[in-house]
């Protein structure tokens, strides 16, 4: 029993898509490159994007870096970027 398609369902100017129309499909990064550059969501990436990772550390430098409030990885960090530079 083969199923029949609605007539009303039917959309003339947008036909269902043959075998042959998705083999020659391309990305739509392929065909309009600037229009999905300009609608990518989420934060511009960085060239110097910093990368997670995981990290055991003492309580006690843990938590005096939480005690300073908001922002305590990122002071964290700019600690350790001063004693690299300091021991180059």
């Amino acid at each position: 029993m083969s199923k029949k398609t609605n007539p009303e369902l039917i959309d003339e100017e947008n036909p269902e898509w043959t075998k042959k129309m998705l083999k020659q499909a391309r990305p739509a990064s392929e065909v309009v490159p600037k229009v999905v550059e300009a609608h990518r969501r989420g934060r511009p990436l960085k060239s110097d994007k910093k990368r997670q990772l995981t990290l055991r550390l003492s309580p006690e430098v843990v938590d005096y870096f939480k005690s300073s409030g908001p922002g305590w990885q990122t002071r964290m960090d700019e600690a350790l970027k001063e004693y690299v530079e300091s021991h180059r």
